[in-house]
């Protein structure tokens, strides 16, 4: 197939243009005209940019990809060796961010919920990035805390009483421990993201709304896999995810 073709359709199915980034949403890095074979991940690392090339793949496809609004924008050391190592192999690379987080049926709170057993009824706040849902059946906040743990193969960072019934959820995948006072206001019982960071501690607990830290890396793997089956049902193009071992 051809690179642009799929890069249109990418672009139309997860509407980019609606959302204001931090980051460029499409493709970053030009390689081979032709796209039979795709690696997907979380992120447009050395180590996955090598691993699309052992995996013969013509495009990398991320959540996470390059040229962040607050990076340093010479191309030495680190960025040298990711953008030579794919450039030798022809590699494509388009990173997808806001614009994955957000979209309702691959997205990564869409995909999230499916894992975590939570029922997606909407979304909110800025630029809809939040999703907010309910659990079939009330859990402790314990044994909500051990189900993501199983699920996600991580252990959260959980703020709250143990015994606390969770049943109203919100939750926004990555670093999104900014947005708890935007759950706290739509009366969930818990909120989830990624991050956690120092004044989430109070708020929890000043508040009685849980907040649960499940990882960045974690929260985020299932949206790009999303992504990539729909384009392998779409136009035939078979895909591997390549995931790391990322605490954070």
């Amino acid at each position: 197939m051809q690179r642009n073709e799929l890069m249109t359709w990418i672009h139309n199915q997860l509407q980019v243009d609606v959302f204001k980034d931090y980051a460029p949403n499409g493709l970053q890095l030009q390689g081979k005209a032709e796209i039979g074979h795709i690696t997907c991940a979380v992120t447009a690392s050395l180590a996955a940019i090598e691993a699309a090339v052992a995996n013969g793949s013509d495009l990398l496809l991320v959540h996470h990809g390059w040229f962040w609004k607050s990076e340093p924008t010479v191309i030495t050391d680190w960025k040298f060796k990711r953008i030579q190592t794919a450039m030798q192999a022809g590699l494509n690379i388009a990173g997808y961010h806001l614009p994955l987080d957000a979209h309702p049926q691959w997205g990564n709170n869409a995909q999230l919920a499916h894992v975590l057993g939570l029922k997606m009824q909407a979304q909110f706040g800025h630029q809809n990035l939040l999703a907010q849902g309910v659990l079939q059946d009330a859990l402790s906040l314990a044994d909500f805390n051990q189900q993501i743990e199983t699920a996600l193969q991580r252990q959260p960072t959980v703020i709250g009483r143990p015994e606390k019934p969770i049943q109203h959820v919100a939750w926004c995948t990555g670093g999104a421990q900014g947005f708890f006072q935007d759950a706290i206001d739509a009366g969930v019982d818990a909120y989830i993201t990624g991050e956690i960071s120092e004044a989430q501690y109070h708020l929890a607990n000043e508040t009685d709304v849980a907040f649960i830290a499940a990882g960045h890396h974690a929260t985020e793997r299932y949206g790009i896999q999303a992504l990539a089956s729909a384009i392998e049902v779409e136009f035939g193009i078979a895909h591997q995810f390549f995931d790391e071992a990322n605490p954070a």
